[in-house]
């Protein structure tokens, strides 16, 4: 038995694995950006939304999800986007993602409006149900991740770890960066008690995250 505190979370029964499978067979599309709260699209259905460091791998993780190459776009300058880009799943679900932190590339007044609408729209977003925060499992959870998570527990809404690039990391290297995690996490009131591990490159931990979607 695992009593590791955030445990990596096992692989869903058939069932509910059929069930998160169904739900991304019928398509996804991408339906705006919104760069504004007024823009948001009617909160009719239950919604997640991913974030993650720049080139954490966030845009390949949705286009992965959905079996869609090239549904999510990453920017070629990292820090650059600064919209919330809305995904429809059927009429049952939005996926969301929000732009790469860092801001590396970003200057400072773009900065600080893409702060305003990040923290606008995680308090006043009633059916957004989970948060992924998605985190590199070469490196783990760093001070940026920290930030974001921060701002999950003040504005109450439930966050989930997803460790990407999973096939990049082994061993000692991999139990370094999951502990590295798992220290972080345990400052954060909002975080679910389960971490999912995944490699959009071979398709690991994607059935687990489509099921986990799928039941919330």
């Amino acid at each position: 038995m695992n009593t590791l505190p955030f445990p990596l979370a096992e692989e869903p029964d058939d069932a509910t694995k059929e069930r998160g499978r169904k739900l991304f067979a019928s398509g996804a599309e991408f339906l705006k950006g919104v760069v504004a709260m007024d823009g948001l699209p009617p909160a009719d259905r239950t919604e997640v939304c991913f974030a993650g460091r720049s080139n954490v791998g966030k845009s390949t993780l949705i286009n992965a999800l959905t079996n869609r190459k090239g549904l999510a776009r990453a920017s070629n300058t990292p820090g650059r986007t600064q919209e919330i880009n809305y995904f429809t799943l059927t009429d049952s679900h939005y996926l969301v993602d929000l732009p790469g932190y860092g801001y590396a590339e970003a200057p400072l007044p773009v900065v600080q409006q893409w702060q305003a609408l990040l923290k606008a729209y995680l308090q006043g977003r009633a059916t957004l149900r989970r948060a992924f925060v998605l985190i590199d499992a070469r490196h783990g959870a760093k001070q940026v991740d920290d930030e974001i998570m921060s701002l999950l527990d003040v504005a109450a809404v439930p966050f989930q770890v997803v460790l990407t690039k999973a096939d990049k990391v082994k061993g000692k290297d991999r139990e370094t960066s999951l502990k590295r995690t798992r220290e972080a996490l345990a400052k954060h009131p909002a975080a679910f008690p389960e971490m999912i591990l995944t490699s959009s490159e071979k398709a690991d931990g994607i059935p687990t995250l489509r099921a986990t979607i799928a039941t919330l």
